[in-house]
C-alpha cells in the first residue's frame, strides 16, 4: 500500500509565468490568485505571470508567489475530490514552503498565509543591510565537515549551516567575510564546489534574529488550527500537530537550519512514506528526494498535465 506525503518548494523555485496555465484552465486556481491579490492589496498575480524577473525574485514577492502557486495546485486537486487529509499522510515544506504546507493542511487561511509571507520576506530582507550578509552552497562534503568549516571561518562573526538539503549539498549563511573564508576552507578540504548564492539576505542564520522577532509578533495575531495531517517541521525533522508548537517552530525556523535531509529521511523511514509529491513550481525538492533516498518515488505536480496525470492515476 502506498503512503504519500506532500512537499512544498522554497525560494529559488520561482519563475516568471508560474501558475499562469493553471489560472487560465481552472477557476479554482484563478480564485487563489485573486484572493492573494486582494490580501496583499496589489496585482500580485501580474508579477507572477508577467514579471519582471527581478521584481518576482525580491524576497517579499517570491515567498507569497511560491505559496500561491502551490495552493493553486491544492485547490484544483480538491475540486477533483483529492484532499490533503485523504491523499497525504504528512506535509512538509522547504523554508517558506512550510507556510504553504500549513495552508494546504488548513492551519492558516490563504489570505493570512499570503500576508505572513509578505511580512516574513520583508523582515528577512530588512534584517541585514544589503552586502553585509551572504550564503554559499558547499558541494561534496558531509554535514560534519561543513559544520567544522563554518565554526573555523566564523572568527567572531556569524557563519552558520542554513540548509542541509541532501547528502553532499549543504548551504551556509552569515556575514559576507565569514562566508568567503568558509568557501576557501571548503575548497581546501576537498569540496567539489563552493558557490556563492544569488540571494539578497543571509537566511536561516543568527543574523535573522530581528526577522524572527517580527514573525513572532505576526504569528501571534493569526488564527491557527491543527493541520489535517502532521507537519514535519524544518527545525525538528519530526512531525508536529499542536498549533502553539507549530507557531514556536516557525519562529525558530527563521534563524534555524532547514533540516531537509533529515526530514525526508524521517518521512521515508519512521514515517513509512513511499511516495513524495512536490506541489507547486519547479522540481527542486523532487531532485533532492532522489538524492536522499533513491528508493522513494518522487514526483512534481505543478502543471495542468501533472495534475491530470495524478488525478487519473488515483482514479484507476
Amino acid at each position: 500500500m502506498t503512503k504519500p506525503a506532500f512537499t512544498f518548494p522554497g525560494q529559488g523555485s520561482q519563475a516568471v509565468g508560474m501558475g499562469h496555465d493553471l489560472a487560465q484552465t481552472y477557476p479554482e486556481a484563478r480564485a487563489v490568485f485573486e484572493e492573494v491579490d486582494d490580501a496583499l492589496g496589489v496585482a500580485f498575480s501580474k508579477i507572477m505571470f508577467e514579471g519582471p524577473e527581478d521584481t518576482l525574485r525580491l524576497t517579499e514577492n517570491a515567498q507569497p508567489a511560491l505559496m500561491a502557486a502551490s495552493i493553486a495546485v491544492i485547490r484544483v486537486l480538491e475540486a477533483n475530490g483529492v484532499t490533503v487529509a485523504d491523499a497525504a499522510s504528512y506535509v512538509a515544506g522547504h523554508s517558506l514552503g512550510e507556510y504553504s504546507a500549513l495552508c494546504a493542511a488548513g492551519t492558516f487561511s490563504l489570505s493570512d498565509t499570503a500576508r505572513l509571507l509578505q511580512t516574513r520576506g520583508r523582515a528577512m530582507q530588512q534584517a541585514v543591510p544589503v552586502g553585509q550578509g551572504a550564503m554559499a552552497a558547499i558541494l561534496g562534503l558531509d554535514m560534519d565537515a561543513v559544520r567544522e568549516i563554518a565554526a573555523s571561518a566564523a572568527e567572531g562573526s556569524v557563519c552558520d549551516v542554513a540548509n542541509d538539503n541532501s547528502p553532499g549539498q549543504v548551504v551556509i549563511s552569515g556575514d559576507a567575510s565569514a562566508i568567503e573564508r568558509a568557501m576557501e576552507l571548503a575548497k581546501a578540504r576537498g569540496a567539489k564546489r563552493a558557490l556563492p548564492l544569488p540571494v539578497s539576505a543571509p537566511f536561516h542564520c543568527a543574523l535573522m534574529e530581528p526577522a524572527a522577532e517580527a514573525m513572532e509578533a505576526a504569528l501571534a495575531m493569526v488564527d491557527m488550527k491543527a493541520p489535517s495531517v502532521p507537519l514535519v517541521a524544518n527545525v525538528l525533522a519530526a512531525p508536529v500537530t499542536d498549533p502553539a508548537e507549530i507557531r514556536r517552530r516557525l519562529v525558530e525556523q527563521v534563524t534555524g537550519m532547514v533540516r531537509w535531509t533529515e526530514s525526508v529521511s524521517w518521512l521515508t523511514g519512521a514515517g513509512g512514506v513511499t511516495e513524495l509529491y512536490e506541489l507547486g513550481t519547479g522540481k527542486v525538492l523532487t531532485g533532492l528526494a532522489k538524492r536522499i533516498n533513491k528508493d522513494v518515488a518522487a514526483q512534481a505536480i505543478g502543471t495542468q498535465a501533472d495534475i491530470e496525470a495524478f488525478i487519473a492515476a488515483r482514479n484507476q
